[in-house]
């Protein structure tokens, strides 16, 4: 069901027009980065990896790239916290193991420049 997720993710996603596709998604990896900070699983720890993803998500402003970076910063993030017995999702044990899984598929989908299922010619592929 994670692959499903980040399938759909990237298939929804792949419907806004560019720019606004690659910033969205930057805010998006942005607030990823700052999921965990509510449960503080890792303690001071998430406070430098927010500000890492951060950055990360500012530079995917302009970069597709950084924005797959970003999910895989936090898939890593993911890992550790499944890893630590402290999920994304409080109340769904397995739920850091679920987005560990979803979100190599949305960066493979940013490192292809996240591109869409439709074409325009006011808005030709962006460069990664």
């Amino acid at each position: 069901m994670p692959i499903i997720l980040g399938l759909v993710y990237c298939l929804v996603m792949s419907l806004i027009a560019e720019p606004h596709r690659r910033r969205f998604n930057a805010i998006m990896v942005a607030g990823a980065g700052a999921a965990y900070l509510s449960g503080g699983g890792l303690g001071p720890w998430e406070l430098p990896f927010t500000a890492l993803t951060a950055y990360v998500a500012y530079r995917g402003l302009e970069s597709w790239t950084f924005i797959g970076l970003g999910w895989l910063l936090h898939t890593a993030w993911d890992v550790i916290h499944l890893l630590k017995g402290h999920p994304i999702l409080p109340f769904a044990h397995n739920s850091s193991l679920g987005c560990a899984i979803c979100d190599p598929v949305i960066a493979a989908w940013c490192f292809a420049g996240g591109p869409s299922r439709r074409r325009s010619a006011a808005y030709p592929p962006a460069p990664a």
